[in-house]
């Protein structure tokens, strides 16, 4: 209930509207329906999608979803892609409030404390201006994966390692849910596996360390847990690999889809960006036009985590019920990720911080968003917040227990409840929810292959939905690179109808051509419908409001 009424108006018109824009969403609408579509009918195929037409790994031009793919099996055609979208995107939320919940109160906050860090973690200001972004929105698998391993080993920030609390099951548990959270795309998840490899590998250290400091204390792990961790750390990694497979043969096949550290400057935020909010943001949007209009890309650059999280992440440094050792690691790590998340935009152009990650770490070369690191700055920020405000909560039950009458201790809980509701206000979002075009008669008959014109950014990734009724192969296809193919067939029909376009596409391998009517103005292919084909060996017709060519 409350993921619906903080990305409201998302399920006001599910059926026709997409929040943010109609472009990454009807992208990612499109992959959750292809994954579904594919696997039921040929899964040898699934990376080979209908769309990029004649290109292969297609669907392995941007993160595909595919942990998503059960809910594409259910319905087909635009519609019913929209509307899967739109219900995904609000559960995505919930998960990532659940999720940063139940991670803080394994780790050992009360009810209060938790659900502050899990409604700072999800409605964070900078998060609104991911609204298009599914495979940002769903991140709620990372904190709850962390929760269920540590809970499975026994760990808690109040109590440390308990080995009667064990439980070799819920370890499993948190590796599936890591391995699901990693397929849903490697824009978060890569980070995620760098994270968790390093826990990994300190918990290890600290355990053995412990063991043998304290040797008279009998420190048990046990077989099961062992084969736990074992077999879920093996799915978890042959879930990557199998996955990491084919974006390298794509960034073999496609040189144009490596990333620069010049790329990266447009999408990591300067200092100034922790304090800027983006404009989607209700309370924040309108005061900081100002200061974004300095930013070169305000969508990745105004990360404001909230300012009530600040203060009370801050407050959680003083006053907690954290031990100081703890709340100096979260300090650490916040500082830290901030500075990653600044990418090249750091000192010395991020010489000694980012760029190392990004020279030497497998994979870490194909992240171009450095500023998304603040989805770790966000979660440990509200890790301390929950520090701070258990402590509150402690001290006002110490107080209100004192008390002779109910009513006063009444009226002081409801205090523990300010600033879970500051953080409510600064999450609400002013995002827009445009309806998304119609989807063209012809393309539910025609079994292409096919390209609509006109064949730029605007259109790309729409055409990929409105194929979802036939999945025909479409040259039109949007991602976070441009094929050198694509880019020649752009200019190659820029031209068309003409005899060069034409011979060019059959070439291809193309049979339909299909011209949007509306979308025509200001574009190379504007006159084009009173061009006569007659001596081109090609039949056009008209069809509700396009105009198809056979080639």
């Amino acid at each position: 209930m409350l993921a619906v009424l903080m990305t409201w108006p998302t399920l006001r018109y599910p059926l026709h509207t997409l929040p943010q824009d109609f472009h990454d969403p009807a992208l990612q609408a499109w992959q959750m329906a292809w994954s579904g579509h594919i696997l039921l009918s040929d899964p040898s195929q699934l990376w080979n999608s209908n769309t990029f037409f004649p290109e292969r790994l297609s669907f392995a031009f941007s993160d595909t979803l595919l942990g998503y793919a059960p809910a594409g099996m259910i319905g087909d055609g635009p519609q019913a892609a929209i509307l899967r979208y739109n219900i995904i995107f609000v559960l995505a939320h919930a998960l990532a409030t659940f999720g940063a919940y139940a991670l803080v109160r394994q780790l050992g906050a009360g009810r209060t404390g938790a659900i502050v860090a899990g409604v700072a973690y999800t409605y964070a200001p900078w998060m609104l201006a991911q609204a298009g972004h599914l495979h940002i929105v769903s991140n709620g698998g990372i904190p709850l994966a962390l929760a269920m391993l540590a809970r499975g080993h026994g760990y808690s920030f109040t109590h440390g390692y308990r080995d009667q609390r064990r439980h070799a099951g819920w370890a499993l548990a948190g590796w599936l849910v890591a391995a699901w959270q990693l397929s849903l795309g490697f824009g978060i998840g890569l980070v995620f596996a760098y994270v968790l490899g390093a826990l990994l590998v300190a918990s290890v250290f600290a355990w053995t360390w412990r063991k043998a400091r304290h040797w008279a204390v009998k420190r048990r792990f046990g077989a099961r847990l062992a084969l736990a961790d074992l077999f879920g750390g093996l799915i978890f990694a042959a879930t990557g690999v199998l996955l990491s497979l084919q974006y390298f043969e794509v960034a073999h096949q496609h040189p144009e889809a490596t990333r620069r550290v010049q790329d990266l400057e447009a999408y990591a935020p300067p200092l100034s960006g922790f304090f800027t909010s983006p404009p989607e943001s209700l309370i924040w949007g309108g005061l900081h036009e100002g200061v974004r209009e300095s930013l070169q890309w305000p969508a990745e650059m105004a990360v404001l985590p909230g300012y009530v999280l600040y203060a009370l992440a801050i407050a959680g440094i003083f006053f907690s019920i954290w031990k100081l050792r703890h709340r100096l690691l979260l300090l650490a790590g916040v500082v830290v990720t901030m500075i990653l998340a600044m990418g090249p935009n750091f000192f010395f152009g991020g010489k000694y911080t980012y760029l190392p990650l990004f020279n030497y770490l497998p994979g870490w070369d194909g992240l171009r968003t450095p500023g998304r690191l603040m989805l770790w700055t966000t979660l440990l920020l509200g890790i301390l917040a929950a520090g701070a405000v258990g402590a509150v909560v402690r001290r006002v039950n110490e107080i209100a227990a004192t008390r002779v009458t109910q009513r006063p201790g009444i009226l002081l809980r409801l205090v523990t409840l300010v600033p879970l509701l500051l953080v409510l206000v600064e999450g609400l979002n002013t995002t827009p929810h445009p309806a998304v075009p119609r989807q063209p008669e012809v393309m539910r008959s025609d079994s292409g292959p096919m390209i609509v014109l006109p064949f730029n950014l605007t259109y790309e990734q729409t055409v990929m939905l409105w194929s979802t009724t036939r999945f025909q192969p479409v040259v039109n296809g949007g991602s976070g690179f441009t094929p050198v193919r694509q880019e020649r067939t752009r200019e190659a029909v820029e031209t068309f109808p003409d005899q060069a376009s034409v011979d060019y596409l059959r070439e291809l391998g193309v049979k339909t051509v299909v011209l949007l009517r509306d979308a025509l103005a200001g574009t190379p292919w504007q006159a084009a419908v009173d061009l006569p084909v007659d001596t081109l060996g090609i039949q056009r017709e008209e069809i509700g409001n396009t105009i198809v060519y056979r080639l």
